[in-house]
C-alpha cells in the first residue's frame, strides 16, 4: 500500500481513506497509514495508542482545540447495484461530485478534513490537537476515546473540541442522552392446552407496548435548540415452545432524553412510566446527553467562522456522540462535519464532495486567522 499523500485535497484524500477497509476492530491498516504520513511533519508531536493515534502543535498559543474523528466503519456491504461499496466509486469530478463507499460520510470525509489541516496549518492560531480513534461503531466499553481519556489525559487538556460527525456542514450544538432498560415480566408456564393453569408472561408485556404506544414525548428547549425525546421499545424476546405458555417475556426500551436530565433524571422518568406494571426494570446501558453551549465564546465564534453566509441556523444533535465525553472534561464542543448523517451505515453510502472541499476550506480559515 503506497502512503497517504496529506497535500492533496481533502475530497481526493477521502477517498484514499474509504480505499483502506476499517471495520471496527480492524482498524490497524488504516491507523498505520495515518500515523505513517503524520509522522513526517516535524511539527506536529505524533503518539500511536493501539489503533489510535493522536498528534498535536506545541506552539504555546493561549487556547488549544480538539478535532476528533473515528477511524472505524460499519461491515462493509453490497449496494443497491450488486456492488462491494469498497472501494470508493467517483461520480463526477471532485470539486462538486458525489463519492460512493462505505464510510464516505461516516466519517472518513471528516477524517480526511482533520489530516489536510493537521498536515498543512503548521503555524495555526490555536495550538490543536487531532485525535484518530478507533471502535466507536460498537458498544460503547470498546471505544478508545473512552480509554485514550483515562489514559492520556495530558492529550485531552482543551478549551473547545469539534467532532467532525457528518451534519452537512451544520453545527451541531449537544446531543442527546441514550439509556437502555430491560423490562422483564414473569409468569408460570402450562400447557397451552390447558392455558388456565398458567400466567403468560408475554400477555402480561402487552402492557408496556401499549403504554410506549401512548407515549407523548417531549419537546424541550435547551439553550435555544429544541431537542426531542424518544421512548421506544426496540427488542423483545420470550417464548418457550409452539405449545408452551412462557414464564418469562422481556422487551429492551431505549430512551433518548435532552441535555436538560442527567443520567439519574432519565432512570427516574423510565421507571416511572412503567412504575404500576408488574415487571422488573434493569438499566443495561447508558451515556450522558452534553448541553450545546453555544454560547460560549470559542463556540459563538466557531460557529460565525464555519455558517458565514449559510442560509442555516445550530441546530440539536438528535442522537448519542463523543461531545459527551468531552461535556464530562469541561471542555465544550460541537458536532460539525461534511456528509448527511441519514446515509450513514447504508449499502448506498455516500458524500457529496463540494462540501467536503468547503468544511476543509472553512475550517482552515478558523483555525489559520488572528484569533
Amino acid at each position: 500500500m503506497s502512503g497517504l499523500d496529506l497535500t492533496q485535497s481533502a475530497a481526493r484524500l477521502t477517498a484514499a481513506l474509504v480505499d483502506i477497509e476499517s471495520e471496527s476492530g480492524n482498524e490497524k491498516a488504516l491507523a498505520d497509514a495515518v500515523e505513517e504520513a503524520l509522522r513526517k511533519y516535524p511539527h506536529l508531536e505524533v503518539l500511536r495508542d493501539g489503533d489510535s493515534v493522536l498528534a498535536r502543535t506545541n506552539l504555546g498559543r493561549a487556547e488549544r482545540v480538539i478535532l476528533a474523528g473515528h477511524l472505524d466503519t460499519v461491515p462493509i456491504a453490497v449496494d443497491s447495484t450488486g456492488r462491494r461499496n469498497v472501494p470508493s466509486l467517483l461520480q463526477g469530478d471532485w470539486e462538486t461530485g458525489t463519492l460512493r463507499g462505505c464510510g464516505t460520510s461516516d466519517m472518513k470525509a471528516g477524517v480526511a478534513v482533520q489530516l489536510v489541516l493537521a498536515a498543512t496549518l503548521a503555524e495555526p492560531n490555536r495550538d490543536v490537537t487531532y485525535v484518530f480513534y478507533e471502535c466507536e461503531e460498537v458498544e460503547a466499553e470498546r471505544n478508545s476515546l473512552g480509554r485514550l481519556i483515562r489514559t492520556r489525559p495530558e492529550w485531552f487538556a482543551a478549551d473547545f473540541a469539534v467532532l467532525l460527525e457528518p451534519s452537512n456542514n451544520i453545527v451541531e450544538g449537544g446531543c442527546q442522552g441514550t439509556m437502555r432498560a430491560r423490562l422483564t415480566f414473569r409468569g408460570a408456564r402450562a400447557h397451552s392446552a390447558r392455558s388456565w393453569l398458567g400466567d403468560n408472561a408475554i400477555h402480561k408485556a402487552g402492557a408496556a407496548m401499549r403504554r410506549l404506544a401512548e407515549y407523548q414525548p417531549r419537546r424541550v428547549e435547551v439553550e435555544g435548540l429544541e431537542f426531542r425525546e424518544g421512548l421506544n421499545a426496540v427488542g423483545i424476546s420470550g417464548g418457550v415452545a409452539g405449545n408452551v405458555i412462557p414464564d418469562e417475556c422481556s422487551v429492551l426500551v431505549n430512551f433518548r432524553f435532552a441535555p436538560d436530565r442527567g443520567q439519574d433524571d432519565a432512570e427516574r422518568h423510565v421507571r416511572e412510566v412503567f412504575a404500576d406494571l408488574d415487571a422488573e426494570i434493569v438499566v443495561t446501558d447508558s451515556a450522558p446527553a452534553a448541553r450545546p453551549g453555544l454560547h460560549l465564546p470559542l463556540a459563538a465564534e466557531f460557529v460565525g467562522a464555519v455558517m458565514e453566509g449559510m442560509d442555516a441556523e445550530p441546530t440539536a444533535k438528535f442522537g448519542w456522540t463523543d461531545v459527551a465525553r468531552f461535556a464530562e472534561l469541561g471542555v465544550p464542543g460541537v458536532n460539525y462535519g461534511p456528509g448527511e448523517g441519514s446515509l450513514a451505515h447504508k449499502p448506498d453510502e455516500s458524500v457529496d464532495l463540494g462540501q467536503v472541499v468547503r468544511c476543509a476550506e472553512r475550517m482552515r480559515s478558523w483555525l489559520g486567522s488572528a484569533p
